[in-house]
């Protein structure tokens, strides 16, 4: 019994942090109506920001976030502003353009390209790693520290999230874009500039869930894909555009697979989570939590 709720504390403190990772996903798709298929390379990107960060400056991996935090989020606003914007722009009277996932799937192999040619497909991790191998013990229940602040991180930002679209002038901005871009522009609202700036916020919370994952996580130029196909699981899992959705949908993914290899092997975790992620697109594509707007 111990074991299984150490398991479970385990599984949703990863989960929470999946969520973080498909949070900045679901921001991109509520506001831009595409699906980004760059996300994974863009947390990539966070990680080796976040490497070198502390690498050459010696900062406590979490504080890296100060200077992670500004630079994702200018490397996204001017991705979708010099990348992906033309495509908006001859596609204006297009909801969905499907010429932009085609773009960010490009985005995609050259940032991972590119970082391979850089800096070669060696793993890296945070040299003298203050958090590497610390727990909590609770009785006989053991808890990874640095996935207890991955969690706080994720709850953290997702509310501090919600706050910035629900309540502030910006914020109301991007979600009337998000809901009709034609009455938004009428209104005297600049359609580009809050995709850009919608593609900066994403890109910047992939930053927050990279440096959440840096002190446990090696850092390599595929690393993203493996947080990018969980991370449309989830989204598809929670819902596209919700965002308690992104994080609820991750615990489930985080609880299946620290859970699961109890009772069974790994590879049939891994079905369990590609069957869940079927079964939702058959019974109820909206997700668990989609409802009929966005936001």
């Amino acid at each position: 019994m111990i074991y299984f709720i150490e398991d479970a504390i385990n599984g949703i403190l990863m989960g929470s942090i999946y969520g973080l990772t498909a949070l900045g996903l679901t921001i991109i798709f509520g506001v831009l109506k595409v699906v980004n298929f760059a996300h994974g390379s863009l947390l990539m990107v966070g990680m080796y920001v976040a490497f070198w960060t502390v690498s050459l400056t010696g900062l406590h991996p979490y504080l890296s976030l100060i200077f992670v935090i500004p630079v994702m989020y200018l490397f996204g606003y001017y991705l979708q502003d010099i990348v992906i914007k033309p495509i908006f722009k001859a596609e204006k009277d297009v909801r969905e353009p499907l010429t932009v996932i085609i773009i960010t799937t490009g985005v995609w192999y050259i940032l991972d390209n590119l970082t391979l040619l850089l800096f070669g497909p060696q793993y890296r991790f945070i040299p003298d790693n203050p958090l590497k191998g610390k727990m909590i013990e609770i009785g006989e229940i053991f808890i990874s520290v640095p996935k207890l602040w991955g969690f706080t991180t994720a709850i953290v930002t997702a509310f501090g999230v919600y706050y910035f679209f629900q309540y502030t002038r910006m914020g109301r901005a991007i979600r009337a874009t998000s809901l009709d871009r034609d009455a938004a522009s009428l209104s005297g609202i600049n359609q580009y500039k809050i995709y850009n700036m919608t593609f900066g916020i994403g890109t910047a919370v992939a930053g927050i869930a990279a440096v959440t994952l840096v002190p446990f996580y090696n850092i390599f130029p595929t690393v993203g894909v493996l947080f990018d196909i969980k991370g449309f699981i989830i989204v598809v899992l929670g819902g596209l555009g919700s965002m308690p959705g992104a994080i609820i949908g991750g615990i489930i993914i985080g609880l299946i697979e620290s859970i699961g290899p109890r009772f069974m092997t790994a590879t049939w975790t891994e079905g369990i989570v590609y069957g869940l992620f079927l079964l939702v697109l058959f019974v109820k594509p909206s997700g668990l939590f989609g409802v009929k707007y966005d936001w």
